[in-house]
């Protein structure tokens, strides 16, 4: 419908906005008497050369859209009052007929989109420090794939650099092998924050862990095996904590996969007179670009991060062919990102402009961040297995003859974690507390699932058939707060795509439940009414339960019928 009106407010503004831009500047009135859309005009005063007023009042004087019965201009808005018989029809029919696929679009016919999300670092504990890239990433990829693009979601995995000199260092002086293969990552880590511990005592074992890392880059025997041992155990951990999440990945070349691919970047960087030494090392200035100088490499010829990012964006482009390379990573990467892009820029890239960084915020515990070095880490796998817990207790609890309740716990346990970071805007730091997750009451994953499953309790009980009516003339006011966001919906979601921002989806289908919700406790919908007026209602019904299952799932959760 937004479309539909956008397009139309296009033609007769004759501006240089365009109809997504347009889109965007329409929102939802505060009250309901100010109409059910509303269209700011101050965006068109310069180009049109009129005050927001005479523009409003011009737009309002002329529209006309099916499914819109009013318009009215007040101030410098245009306020439109939708026919919600025209849009019960148009929108009931078309969910319930397509299913699923409701909101689909082929805007990104099929071109390319690389996402680099999660990457945790080996041998180190897949802790909730990496919940949100990994969520935030997964999420943006289902959306992209329902807006026609092909998403490639890419585990950049640490696994390399001089923690590893560090951590062979500590095995080789600390170390069990009994004790490293009983519990590989706990070990690994207690031995990797106890080498920090003790090289605040010692100096000389951080040069220990920088010699054995220029072992392990030079192919020493022994460093080589340890290093693989340590990834080897590390990639089974994370596979159970992605098993649970439901999460997959295209492919898992980590910071290592780079290493005889980053001395032909070198090669071109010196090639294109961008090289300069500074104190030793070799830097690319980029004073033009109001940006510090970026390090490729150290004074001892070591590479760093950015030689490995820019060999693994040539790698990228000419494997996938990408039309945008996205990098889900945390805020205090910004710059690093800005410096990749500039350097290319300066190399002539024709699409170094095509990389975005989706930078987001950390989550906190106690105000705090947490930190795999000190040791201060909450692990993802057990706050999911917890949460599971605590999910199945409430289930035996409520409704302990429910016959699949372990896998409803499951879904309700691990969706309560990825819905309470899902639904704060990412840039946003979050504060862990497993209590706000799982309540099911207010903005939480509990309350979304639990009215799907209320929407699928009242289809059973129905025996709905699946059979919907034509047209919905017995609605009115009760209905008009669903119907409208149901029509919302891929609106919604091409916004969340632009945007990058998964939290527009579940916002979205927390203001759904809500309504629906609420009309479910003031309207009867099985009894008591005509059998007319119970097949519109039922429809409704049927399509809430569609579009809040597939809101779900480009969030990564999974909709219970039952709970």
């Amino acid at each position: 419908m937004i479309t539909r009106i956008a397009s139309t407010i296009n033609k007769m503004v004759n501006s240089e906005i365009t109809i997504n831009e347009i889109e965007l500047l329409i929102e939802q009135p505060k009250h309901a008497e100010q109409g059910d859309l509303a269209l700011p005009c101050f965006r068109f005063a310069r180009t049109m050369k009129l005050a927001p007023n005479q523009i409003a009042a011009q737009i309002a004087s002329g529209f006309t859209c099916e499914g819109v019965i009013k318009v009215e201009a007040v101030g410098g808005y245009v306020n439109f009052f939708l026919d919600i018989l025209t849009i019960a029809e148009n929108v009931i029919t078309e969910i319930i007929t397509q299913g699923n696929h409701y909101g689909d679009s082929d805007a990104g016919q099929g071109r390319a989109i690389t996402i680099d999300l999660s990457s945790p670092n080996i041998a180190k504990p897949f802790s909730m420090g990496h919940l949100r890239s990994t969520v935030i990433g997964n999420a943006i990829a289902n959306m992209l794939e329902k807006n026609g693009y092909t998403p490639i979601r890419i585990n950049h995995l640490g696994d390399w650099g001089t923690q590893f000199g560090k951590l062979i260092t500590a095995y080789k002086r600390w170390g069990e092998e009994n004790k490293v293969r009983q519990d590989p990552i706990r070990e690994l880590h207690q031995l990797y924050v106890y080498f920090h511990q003790q090289a605040e005592i010692d100096e000389s074992l951080e040069k220990e862990g920088r010699q054995w890392f220029k072992c392990l880059e030079d192919g020493d025997t022994e460093a080589v095996a340890l290093w693989k041992w340590f990834r080897e155990v590390s990639l089974e951990a994370f596979s159970r904590v992605y098993n649970l999440m439901g999460i997959s990945f295209d492919s898992y070349h980590g910071e290592a996969f780079y290493n005889d691919k980053m001395r032909a970047v070198v090669e071109m960087l010196k090639n294109a007179d961008l090289l300069e030494e500074s104190e030793g090392a070799k830097v690319v200035r980029l004073d033009d670009e109001g940006l510090p100088p970026c390090l490729i490499m150290k004074s001892d010829g070591a590479t760093l991060y950015a030689t490995r990012d820019l060999a693994a964006a040539f790698y990228r482009q000419d494997h996938y062919a990408f039309a945008v390379s996205l990098y889900v990573v945390g805020n205090e990467q910004t710059l690093h990102f800005k410096q990749l892009i500039a350097v290319l820029n300066k190399l002539g890239v024709p699409w170094a402009n095509d990389l975005v960084h989706i930078p987001f915020g950390m989550i906190l515990k106690d105000g705090k961040k947490m930190s795999t070095r000190k040791g201060k880490v909450v692990l993802l796998e057990e706050v999911l297995e917890q949460s599971i817990q605590m999910a199945h207790n409430a289930i035996m609890e409520k409704n302990p003859s429910l016959h699949n309740r372990k896998q409803v716990a499951k879904q309700v346990g691990v969706g309560a974690v990825l819905f309470h970071d899902l639904k704060v805007f990412r840039q946003n730091d979050i504060e862990f507390s497993l209590e706000d997750m799982l309540r099911f009451e207010g903005e939480t994953g509990p309350y979304v699932q639990y009215t799907h499953a209320r929407a699928c309790s009242i289809l059973r009980k129905a025996a709905w058939n699946q059979e919907y009516p034509t047209s919905f003339t017995t609605f009115g006011k009760d209905e008009r707060a669903v119907v409208k966001q149901l029509a919302a919906f891929p609106e919604e979601v091409e916004k969340a795509v632009k945007e990058w921002d998964p939290s527009k989806v579940a916002k979205y289908v927390i203001d759904l439940s809500q309504d629906f919700n609420h009309y479910y406790a003031h309207t009867s919908i099985l009894q008591g009414v005509k059998e007319e007026e119970k097949a519109q209602r039922l429809a409704l019904v049927h399509a809430v339960s569609i579009v809040i299952k597939e809101s779900l799932r480009l969030l990564g959760m999974e909709a219970p019928e039952e709970m």
